[in-house]
């Protein structure tokens, strides 16, 4: 048996990494991330999930998305709209006949998506405690943030089902001024920061490699009005935007900015533009692969031929589990036969003589397609 651990390899698919873009509204976050999705992936290599009431993609053309106004619900053609959790697991249960080229899935947004969660959140308790029920997150599963920790486990859980089928995530918030106390000087001073509560913030930095804040930076001058203060007799100032830039911060030494990246050479900042976007990011994976020893080509060639290989396991993982649900489904038939024909012994014995005949105890023990098909084929 061979020991645990090996040495960890960066992957070199900047998809291949949970990604977080904040910003202001309005300021381009979904118009970018989707010009970023297209340049490293083509049109079917992404998907945007636009939860609850977001709707971003309406104003894009072109754009790959689905609504997912609730956790769950049945697919709508007319608007274009199904569960997030049902079209999760469909890309889960399907992703190598349904998805072949999906890579990425885009959270738009991080709000919305925590809204719907906590709805469902809710609604989870309430079934299982229907003496208990509650509308209020603060009061679902005994209170204490608990309600909010259930949303957290939902959402994150679904994430990681993705990631295991090889599709990755990118999230789009928003953000806020926040107050921030030093605790060693106790000066206070301000941040932009993601607009959700620290708890939910929490949840989703500890979970990405890249995070970046969309902003816009606004050149403010100083000018004279034409007025004196009648107090101070000095000539009136006022403050007036000369110019404004949409920026992307990476990194902040000054901690007004509350981004970061587990890549230890991500530049700072760069313009709110794609192609700097997947350089910034490339440019840190490849700083990174460089201490390997490996060259790039190599490196890349030797991760292509695993994925292959990865895909192959992915696909044959999806086919046995929809024999076992074809199974279950049959073999639920059966069973269901029995318990409505219960005093009807007549119809009862053929079904268990075929069943033993073809080496079973009892239908429940039926463990072949096949086999499970032609006892149905006597009820049928």
């Amino acid at each position: 048996m061979a020991k645990y651990g090996k040495k960890n390899h960066v992957k070199l698919d900047p998809l291949a990494y949970n990604i977080c873009l904040l910003g202001e509204s309005k300021v381009g976050k979904t118009t970018l991330i989707k010009e970023v999705c297209e340049k490293l992936s083509g049109e079917d290599g992404y998907m945007f999930l636009e939860c609850g009431q977001e709707r971003g993609a309406d104003a894009i053309e072109g754009i790959n998305h689905v609504n997912c106004p609730e956790w769950n619900m049945d697919y709508d053609e007319i608007t274009n709209s199904v569960g997030f959790e049902d079209v999760c697991d469909d890309i889960i249960d399907n992703k190598t006949s349904e998805y072949p080229d999906l890579k990425v899935v885009i959270v738009d947004t991080y709000d919305q998506l925590i809204n719907i969660a906590e709805s469902e959140s809710i609604r989870l308790w309430n079934r299982d405690n229907p003496d208990k029920r509650t509308n209020s997150i603060n009061a679902a599963w005994g209170g204490f943030g608990r309600g909010e920790k259930k949303a957290i486990e939902i959402m994150f859980d679904k994430i990681a089902e993705l990631r295991s089928v090889g599709v990755s995530t990118i999230i789009i918030g928003h953000i806020k001024t926040k107050d921030i106390s030093d605790p060693v000087s106790g000066e206070t001073y301000q941040i932009l920061t993601s607009y959700q509560q620290q708890n939910y913030f929490n949840a989703l930095k500890k979970n990405l490699h890249f995070l970046g804040l969309a902003y816009i930076d606004r050149q403010i001058v100083k000018e004279k009005t034409g007025k004196k203060n009648i107090v101070t007799n000095k000539e009136e100032q006022v403050n007036k935007v000369k110019g404004e830039s949409r920026k992307i911060k990476f990194r902040d030494d000054n901690f007004c900015v509350d981004s970061g990246s587990r890549f230890a050479e991500i530049i700072d900042e760069i313009d709110l533009d794609a192609d700097q976007f997947i350089t910034a990011i490339t440019d840190a994976i490849k700083a990174e692969q460089s201490k390997s020893g490996k060259s790039f080509d190599e490196t890349k060639a030797e991760q292509e031929a695993k994925e292959a290989e990865k895909l192959k396991e992915i696909a044959k993982a999806e086919q046995n589990k929809k024999e076992a649900k074809k199974l279950e489904d049959v073999v639920s038939k059966i069973t269901d036969f029995i318990k409505e024909n219960k005093s009807n012994m007549d119809k009862i014995k053929p079904i268990i003589a075929k069943s033993k005949k073809l080496g079973y105890d009892n239908p429940t023990l039926i463990t072949d397609i096949d086999d499970a098909n032609k006892v149905l084929a006597l009820i049928s």
